[in-house]
Order: structure tokens, then sequence, then C-alpha cells
């Protein structure tokens, strides 16, 4: 069955490969299911549901990526979209979660006509290499300061706007503990590095009273209901929604894209000589964006721990099948997603933004017209708390010192097009 599902042996692997890559690409992408809801839970939506729509979310993502792209990649949904979310369009706009998702549904139809159409490759050839590089590495930054108020390392300063904390609180020992066992077992090549130091951060808290221990560790999963079907498209039909989606969609361009390119070139599905299945894959995340906008979660997209996987030999869309089983049976372990503090989470969001910093060596730095635009970009994000003012203040940046300094032919019709856009919005506001 599995050799006429996912062609095996014309991918030179076996099943039992296929398992213990689906396996380690789990356990890399695990941490979502704790992070994800302490962020959504922001918002006020329900913990419990947000729990159960990651679960779910992330597996259909799965599913659809195995049986109709038969590629080895796990989806889930993603961070820094989930910031964005939660911290710009919620707490910084003012919407409601609802309007929020319905906002995600749309940028996810939007996402399926650019993927159909072929402007979606279009606009990732048309944005300059620095801009998509910065926009990584300035949702990084705004992990980062993130991760750092919700420990206590960080916090308000009357005099300053921030300084720093409590270094003796428990949050703070507990937050920078946590974070150099991650970095320590993920430097070992332990796998589930970053799930490994939640769940010990998670443990230690309990032993030393600060948390409650759970009745059980597996139970029927919560209610969906909160979430479920929750998304208010009708409120997102107004031109201040136009900024919130046009950041989704270039977020999840480039997101997704990027990584969907990046381990399939590991795993060698893309050859030069003969067609790939890059068409099928980039459909497959974009009809996972609207599953999870209707469950109730934050945009899906590929994950970059895919990678591991691949490394460890899985080839085809049977390792994504285990994936988003392993995904379903996370349902049943609720409890433990119920007693994982704010604290256990930061070590794993500074983590996270420490890798996505790495984008800032793609920069030509000897160009100020390509260096200063991406600086501001990523500098804007954190500044402002806003993922979207940062990637306006980028392509405006960019394109005017394009002009300016008459590199004309440098200026792609893409860019050109995004950066009027947010000048619009910024005239109209």
């Amino acid at each position: 069955m599995f050799e006429s599902l996912f062609k095996l042996r014309e991918h030179h692997t076996t099943a039992r490969t296929e398992v213990v890559a689906g396996l380690t690409t789990f356990l890399t992408m695990a941490y979502i299911i704790f992070v994800n809801p302490q962020i959504l839970g922001t918002t006020g939506m329900d913990q419990g549901a947000i729990f159960v729509s990651t679960c779910l979310a992330a597996a259909i993502g799965c599913f659809v990526m195995a049986f109709f792209a038969n590629w080895p990649i796990g989806m889930a949904p993603g961070m820094g979209l989930n910031a964005f979310f939660a911290f710009t369009v919620v707490g910084a706009l003012g919407y409601t979660w609802q309007q929020a998702l319905g906002a995600v549904f749309v940028s996810g139809v939007i996402f399926i006509i650019l993927t159909a159409t072929g402007i979606r490759a279009w606009l990732i050839r048309g944005i300059p290499k620095s801009l998509r590089s910065s926009i990584v590495a300035g949702i990084g930054l705004f992990l980062a300061f993130i991760a750092l108020q919700t420990s206590g390392i960080v916090v308000h300063n009357q005099a300053t706007l921030v300084g720093q904390g409590d270094l003796s609180s428990h949050q703070v020992l507990f937050t920078i503990l946590g974070f150099f066992v991650i970095v320590a077992l993920d430097t070992l090549r332990v796998k589930g590095a970053i799930l490994i130091g939640i769940l010990f951060v998670s443990l230690l808290s309990m032993l030393f009273g600060y948390s409650q221990a759970p009745d059980s560790l597996i139970s029927m999963p919560p209610s969906i209901a909160p979430t479920f079907l929750q998304l208010d498209i009708w409120g997102v039909l107004n031109f201040g929604f136009i900024n919130v989606i046009l950041v989704f969609v270039l977020v999840e361009v480039f997101d997704a894209t990027g990584t969907l390119i990046g381990v399939a070139k590991r795993a060698g599905l893309m050859p030069e000589d003969r067609p790939n299945r890059l068409g099928k894959a980039l459909f497959a995340d974009s009809t996972a964006i609207l599953a999870g906008s209707l469950i109730g979660t934050s945009s899906t997209t590929a994950y970059a721990e895919s990678a591991s996987g691949v490394q460890s030999g899985g080839r085809t869309g049977m390792t994504a099948m285990v994936v988003g089983i392993l995904f379903l049976l996370s349902l049943f372990f609720a409890p433990i997603a119920g007693i994982v503090p704010a604290y256990a989470t930061a070590p794993a969001l500074l983590y996270v933004a420490g890798l996505m910093m790495r984008e800032l060596i793609e920069i030509d730095w000897g160009d100020p017209t390509e260096a200063v635009p991406a600086s501001l970009t990523a500098l804007i994000m954190p500044f402002t708390y806003s993922i979207a003012e940062g990637i306006a203040f980028g392509f405006i940046s960019y394109v005017v010192l394009k002009l300016i300094t008459g590199k004309f032919r440098d200026l792609h019709l893409a860019t050109i097009l995004v950066a009027a856009l947010f000048i619009v919005r910024f005239a109209i506001e």
C-alpha cells in the first residue's frame, strides 16, 4: 500500500526509513503544540481549543502534503505569523481575534489564487533577497522581544520604556536554564531539543511548587467549539485590513516558499533534468492556511525543521503522513499542554529567534541601498511591536533609495507595487 501511495522504491527509501524520518521531524517541531496556545491565548482565545486546532491544522497540512504533493514536509501553524496575529493584529491594532481569523482565511484564498496563476513565483523573483532575509531576521527580533518580556527579563520602565527585570525571580531563572538546555541539546544534535527543554522547565516548575501537576497525562481532547468556524470574514472587508492581509500574504509567500524549496533541494526532490512536484507542494501549503483559519488558528506553513527528517532519510510523503498521525495522537495529551507555563516556552521562542537571525548574513552589507532598508525592516519590527510596520518601512525605503541613487534597474515591479500599497495605507490613515 505504501509503495503504491508514495513510490518508495523510486525514491530509494523504505517504510522504516520514512517512519523514523517522520518521528524525527515531529520531535523537532512538536514544540508548536505548547507555544501556539501560549501566544494566541493572549488574544482571549480559549487555550484548550487552540491546542486542538493547532494539532488538527498541523495534521491536515501534513496529510495534504503527504497524499497530494508526496513530499516529506511537516506543516503546522507558523512562528512569526502567530505573533503577528496575536500581538499586532489583535494586540496593537485592536481587531478581534475573530476578525484576525477572517484575515487569515482571506489571505489563504489570495494565496491559492497567487499560486494557481503563477503570481506567487513572480513575487518571489521580484522581491529583493535583502528584504526577504531581513523580514525573517526582523521576525526573529520580534519573537526575542516577546520572549524576553514573557520571561520577565525585560520589563516596563517609566524613564526608558524598557529595562531589566528581576534576575533572581524564578521565571527568569527557569527561562535562562531552559534556554541553555535547548541550545546545548540542539548543539549535541539531540532530536526534539526544543520540546525537551519546554518539558524540562515545566517539570522543574512543578517540582519546586510554582505550577500544579495535572490530574492525568492523557485525556480526551478539549472542545474545539470556542474557535471552530468563529472567523469573522465580513469584519475583514474594510480598508484597514488591507495592510493586515498584505503582511499575512507576504510573510506566507516568503516563509513557506523558501522553506519548501530549501528542504526539497536537500532531499533531491527538485532535479533540473525532469519535472518536480513544487507546484503541488505550493498548493498543499495554500490549502492548509484555509483549513487552519476555519478550525481556529493562525496561518499554517511549511516547517524548516522538516530538514531534520530529510537528514534522517525521508524522501516521500510518508514522512509527512507520520508527522500528521503523531499530531493527531498529541490531541490526547492536552493535560500536559495545560501545565506548561509561559516561562517554559519563552526559551524556545528565544532560541528560534536566534536561529532566524542567521538570515542577516544573506544581506549585501557593502551596498547601502540594500543594507539600510534591510536594517530598517529588522529593527522597526521589535521597536514598533509590529511586523507590518517593519515590512512597510523596508519596502518603501528600498524603493526610495534605489530611485534617488539612480539604481532604477534594481527595482522589480513587484517591489514597487508592494511599496505603493504601503504608501497608500500610510496616506489614508
